[in-house]
């Protein structure tokens, strides 16, 4: 979409909901996937990341960050809150979407300036990919240590632990990135923006696709051929595949939302609808499966140390 076009885009948006977007994949599919993950990544990946203790712990760790929103601990609720979305519609008004944190928020805040009609704080579009890559780079830094403990013949538990729980992280948010409502103003009812096709302004579609629906009607066994069919792959460049990944999630928003109007995701819903959810979710197993292997093999690769 060219610049102009973009502009009139965001002119024609009416103002987004105040309520932040709180919602992930639900339990169940966080830790889907994130088990999924663990058990389909390759064998020259480490075993302490393949076997079972590192499934039990994956799985568990999945909704991690969900449990970090909770208003026992306000302040970390709202910092985190943004990382878990991306609002492509906005994004999409930079020339540029810098690869840094507070590049990213200093280029929002110039937009804001040319746009005062939107909400374009950093906390109203999200962070999504930037938590994403930050995470990786801790899993890659890592088991670049493992590397370096194992030659020297050290214990590497300790660093095991770390790694584990990193990897456990990122699955989180890598799971929060394909589910097309994580990455839309529309994030719960199509209430932003011009709605001619009529669909839902109910807030209650995101819950029900990515929750009530999985929990009732998806199992295991119904990903883990769709995440087999795929061969793990070292991603170039992290930063570039993955908004590629956002990007052909946020495409699946508006075939969401017609899948809605013919009760797709009600009760047992319909074969599209339970398609589009079982892809989901194995879309999220292999992206997450291929960011781990990247960071094992992009591990070895010979840095600069920092002298602290």
């Amino acid at each position: 979409m060219g610049g102009l076009a973009r502009v009139m885009v965001a002119v024609v948006l009416l103002p987004v909901l105040t309520v932040e977007q709180g919602w992930a994949w639900g339990e169940t599919g966080h830790r889907l996937i994130n088990r999924l993950a663990s058990q389909t990544l390759p064998q020259e990946v480490p075993e302490f990341l393949r076997d079972a203790a590192a499934q039990d712990a994956m799985d568990y760790l999945g909704p991690e960050p969900d449990r970090w929103k909770n208003p026992a601990e306000p302040e970390l609720s709202a910092a985190g809150s943004p990382e878990h979305y991306l609002d492509m519609e906005y994004v999409d008004l930079l020339p540029v979407l810098p690869r840094r944190r507070y590049d990213y928020v200093r280029a929002l805040a110039v937009l804001q300036k040319d746009h005062p009609e939107l909400p374009l704080s950093v906390d109203k579009v999200g962070l999504q990919p930037y938590v994403t890559t930050e995470v990786w780079e801790r899993l890659k830094a890592g088991l670049r240590a493992y590397r370096a403990i194992s030659a020297a013949k050290g214990d590497t538990k300790p660093v095991e632990l770390a790694i584990v729980f990193y990897a456990g992280w990122l699955g989180h948010y890598v799971a929060d990135g394909s589910m097309p409502l994580h990455t839309s103003v529309n994030y719960n009812g199509w209430t932003t923006g011009p709605n001619p096709k009529g669909y839902t302004t109910l807030h209650t579609v995101h819950a029900a696709f990515e929750s009530v629906y999985v929990t009732a009607n998806v199992k295991p066994g119904d990903i883990e051929p769709l995440v087999a069919a795929t061969k793990p792959k070292v991603i170039d460049d992290v930063w570039t595949g993955y908004m590629d990944y956002l990007r052909h999630t946020h495409a699946l928003v508006e075939p969401l939302y017609a899948l809605d109007k013919t009760g797709a995701f009600t009760g047992a819903g319909t074969p599209e609808g339970k398609a589009m959810v079982d892809e989901r979710l194995a879309a999220g197993a292999i992206e997450l499966r291929d960011l781990i292997y990247t960071a094992w093999v992009k591990s070895a690769d010979p840095v600069q140390e920092s002298k602290g």
